[in-house]
C-alpha cells in the first residue's frame, strides 16, 4: 500500500516537473503572438484615424446667371408677421 502512494507522488512530482519546463518555453510564445495582435489592431486604429478625411465643407464652383437671385414658384412669397403676446 505504502509502495503504491510513493509511486503515484512520484509519477505525479515528475508529471508536474514536466508540465513545468513545457509551459517555460511555450507561454512566452503565446503571450507574445497576444502581444502581436494587439500592436496589429492599435496600428490598424491609427492607420484609420489618420486616412485623409474629406473637406466637410461643401464647394459651388459655377452659379448660372439667370439664378443667381431667382425663387422658384414652389417656395412662394414672404410674409411678414408679428407676435401676439
Amino acid at each position: 500500500m505504502l509502495f503504491r502512494l510513493l509511486d503515484f507522488l512520484l509519477i505525479a512530482i515528475v508529471i508536474l516537473y514536466i508540465i513545468k519546463i513545457v509551459a517555460r518555453f511555450v507561454l512566452p510564445m503565446l503571450f507574445q503572438s497576444v502581444i502581436n495582435k494587439a500592436q496589429q489592431q492599435q496600428n490598424q486604429q491609427q492607420n484609420y484615424r489618420t486616412q485623409a478625411k474629406p473637406d466637410p465643407k461643401v464647394k459651388v464652383d459655377y452659379i448660372p446667371e439667370g439664378q443667381k437671385n431667382k425663387l422658384p414658384d414652389s417656395e412662394g412669397e414672404f410674409i411678414d408677421y408679428e407676435e401676439i403676446k
